[in-house]
């Protein structure tokens, strides 16, 4: 099987879907499309992606890796702590934090990824 055809799979797949998947969601959703794939050649694809710079990968603390693509805009996460959804957070609304936090510490701050850690609204009404 070429690569680049799961590369192609890969890109639709989260293209569609919008998500934030972990390599075993794309395994599961790449299989009906490419029956004969396996689950090395998806990380592989994966890694090379991301190396392209067209998916992003993050450790969101739920013990797998989560894959998005890139060309959204860049962006920060919210992650429930309960649910384990992740909500997307513009750079817009972060950028005033860098900024002041830059300013207050005389620290540059070279990230371009924040993730933070709570309870969602749905979880919240829940409890």
């Amino acid at each position: 099987m070429k690569t680049s055809s799961v590369d192609q799979v890969i890109l639709e797949v989260l293209n569609i879907r919008s998500c934030h998947c972990t390599s075993q969601e794309l395994y599961n959703l790449i299989k009906s499309r490419l029956p004969a794939v396996n689950q090395s050649t998806v990380y592989r694809s994966l890694e090379r992606l991301v190396n392209q710079g067209k998916v992003s990968v993050s450790d969101i603390g739920i013990g797998a890796l989560v894959y998005e693509l890139v060309g959204k805009g860049l962006h920060h996460h919210l992650v429930c702590q309960q649910c384990h959804r992740i909500f997307n957070l513009s750079n817009d609304e972060v950028a005033v934090f860098f900024n002041r936090v830059e300013a207050v510490s005389q620290f540059q701050i070279t990230t371009n990824h924040l993730i933070l850690y709570g309870i969602c609204p749905d979880c919240l009404k829940r409890n």
